[in-house]
């Protein structure tokens, strides 16, 4: 079984902005920060799939090339699920391209049903994971700290595997949808 998930990695200079700005909030020392090679966009998370199933989802996902074109996207603010009083992941939303990445997404939903991938309840808010606590001492505060505006094209979505060891957990592109360009 390979744990799997459909994802976007913005550029190495846009994760290590975040990264770096991450570490500047005042309670980044209540948080295990991602690593900055690590930060993604997560579109769906399709969890344990089979080896034999794999080239079925990899080719459901064959057209999600073809049904968009390339298009930019911008960093907002800083956020925490499941609050800031109570966080538990610390985030960076997005600004500029939300409603884009909200049609690649529901794209994503629409391809991967017929493979028997159960659609997400929940509404899409697009984030970029920067840090996880199990303290609920801490209170995040991020009202008054921004991240700096960040832009990056989003240019195509990649299948990942996520495997865990012994220096944490490592992720491998299994295949990548280059959008079409215009």
């Amino acid at each position: 079984m390979l744990r799997t998930f459909i994802a976007i990695f913005p550029p190495p200079e846009v994760r290590e902005a975040l990264f770096q700005a991450a570490r500047g909030l005042p309670k980044s020392k209540d948080f295990r920060l991602v690593n900055q090679e690590k930060i993604h966009l997560t579109l769906k998370f399709l969890g344990d799939v089979a080896e034999d199933d794999l080239d079925g989802v990899k080719l459901a996902l064959q057209p999600i090339r073809d049904g968009h074109d390339p298009f930019e996207v911008s960093t907002s603010n800083f956020g925490a699920f499941p609050s800031e009083k109570k966080p538990r992941i610390l985030w960076a939303g997005i600004e500029v391209g939300k409603e884009r990445l909200c049609t690649v997404v529901e794209d994503v939903e629409n391809l991967l049903e017929p493979a028997s991938f159960e659609r997400e309840n929940r509404p899409y808010t697009p984030h970029l994971t920067l840090g996880r606590t199990w303290a609920h001492r801490t209170t995040l505060g991020t009202s008054e700290i921004c991240p700096p505006a960040l832009r990056f094209t989003v240019s195509g979505v990649d299948l990942v595997e996520s495997t865990p060891s012994k220096n944490g957990i490592n992720y491998s592109i299994l295949a990548t949808y280059p959008f079409k360009s215009p």
